[in-house]
């Protein structure tokens, strides 16, 4: 199958042409003006933005969490990314207490299986050392393309590490090529603020954010950032949302330490008064770290601009509120973290971002698509439009006017963080590898059509 996308204004995070795009097979053969070929279909993309599929690194998808499992399972969340111009996206497998790294990888291939509609790789979350997985056994998993640990500093006896592992992980990662990610926020000083809370009779959702202050981000976000310098291994920072952990990351930049970081969608449009929506409502905000005082808004879209934090992810982590968030609605510790965003990340940084000028269309396609390809070991296979790349490709409309809602949401959760907001610019047809998957608001492929990605290690790949 060939394909020929002729007259948009092709977009990467170099440049922006009006050019066509000719495609064979699964990838990109050319790129020119007027191209004189022949191809088995044509899309005219006059008018349109024709940008590289973007790429999310950070999702949960069929995860059981909080006494409950995550509502979207692989075909939902993948069909909710693709209708919002995600092609490709890193699903962390959480390796359970007593499970080896194989067996839990098996576990989350086994949700994939038959039922990708989008590519997708796998990190490995690192919980259990002791009774499960080992160092040995972690070495091995860069050559089997997952090369990426993630680790989390919080969520005290359920995924918290101690510093020991984290630090042992930190080795073996800058042994094997592969990079660390931790989830920053001080989890033995969350566990006490939350059981005094409790104490107090402070229920309410407002609470699980005034017991994870942003003080405690940044302290552990430095704590990390130290560790990984005396290990040798480079870092990523996941969903950062305040000045204090953005300062230290900024620190760590400047002095050309191996030190990245990442915030999500939602960190930017969502503040800590949203908890406080009548009727239980503020439990939709309910994720981690927490939503933080709206000054810290403007300091995150900085950060962004100036590579501070070098992508934007969703951290998807779709419930019910109806069902799910409300086993907390008289102890805020029991809801459920997390929220859906899969499908509205490039149509809300595309508004907010580049429509009121915070940032360049060619910095939005390096955020959402470029660096995390080649922080995580996809580029140039994926992540630009270039020769020989996969045709991962979104043709996107930016003059559609568009209101984001629950009601017209691909993800199954019953709410949506952005309810209501009109925002100009929408996707208008998905590619991936060449076939097109999403067209005139329809799916145009079956589950099973995505493929695992096998990643680069870190230091193989990043330019």
């Amino acid at each position: 199958m060939s394909v020929l996308i002729r007259n948009g204004r092709v977009v990467t995070a170099a440049d922006s042409t009006i050019a066509d795009v000719y495609i064979e097979g699964e990838r990109v053969s050319l790129i020119g003006t007027s191209l004189d070929v022949d191809a088995d279909v044509v899309l005219d993309a006059t008018d349109r933005l024709v940008l590289p599929g973007a790429i999310d690194p950070h999702t949960h998808l069929d995860m059981p969490f909080g006494g409950t499992v995550t509502i979207d399972d692989v075909t939902s969340g993948q069909t909710a990314a693709a209708f919002g111009g995600t092609t490709c996206h890193i699903d962390f497998c959480i390796q359970g207490q007593g499970q080896t790294f194989a067996e839990a990888l098996a576990v989350w291939h086994a949700k994939r299986e038959g039922n990708a509609i989008i590519d997708n790789g796998f990190h490995i979350a690192v919980t259990d050392l002791e009774h499960g997985g080992t160092l040995e056994e972690l070495a091995t998993l860069p050559a089997q393309g997952v090369t990426s640990y993630k680790l989390f500093m919080a969520y005290k006896g359920v995924l918290q590490v101690d510093d020991e592992t984290l630090f042992r992980t930190m080795e073996v990662a800058a042994e094997t090529g592969a990079l660390v990610m931790v989830h920053a926020e001080n989890g033995d000083v969350i566990d006490v603020l939350v059981k005094e809370a409790l104490a107090a009779g402070n229920t309410t959702p407002l609470y699980h954010a005034l017991t994870r202050p942003p003080e405690i981000e940044g302290e552990a976000t430095n704590r990390a950032i130290q560790l990984a310098r005396i290990a040798g291994a480079p870092l990523y920072v996941v969903h950062v949302t305040c000045k204090d952990a953005v300062d230290a990351i900024k620190t760590a930049r400047e002095k050309n330490w191996d030190v990245w970081g990442e915030t999500c969608t939602q960190y930017f449009f969502t503040d800590i008064t949203d908890l406080e929506e009548p009727d239980f409502g503020g439990a939709k905000y309910v994720f981690s770290p927490p939503v933080r005082d709206k000054a810290n808004q403007p300091v995150l879209w900085s950060a962004v601009r100036d590579d501070v934090l070098s992508a934007i992810s969703t951290d998807h982590c779709a419930f019910l509120l109806d069902g799910q968030k409300t086993l907390g609605r008289d102890d805020f510790s029991k809801i459920p973290n997390g929220a859906p965003g899969l499908e509205d990340r490039l149509r809300m940084i595309h508004h907010f971002g580049v429509n009121e000028g915070r940032i360049s269309l060619n910095r939005m396609v390096e955020l959402l698509a470029t660096n995390p390809a080649k922080l995580f070991g996809l580029y140039p296979r994926k992540g630009t439009i270039a020769p020989g790349s996969d045709a991962d490709i979104v043709i996107f409309d930016p003059n559609r006017m568009t209101t984001i809602s629950a009601a017209t949401q691909h993800s199954k959760s019953d709410y949506n963080l952005f309810e209501g907001t009109e925002v100009k610019g929408d996707v208008d047809t998905t590619l991936i590898r060449g076939t097109v998957v999403v067209q005139d608001g329809e799916l145009r492929v079956e589950p099973g059509f995505g493929q695992f990605v096998k990643r680069a290690r870190f230091m193989e790949q990043l330019v």
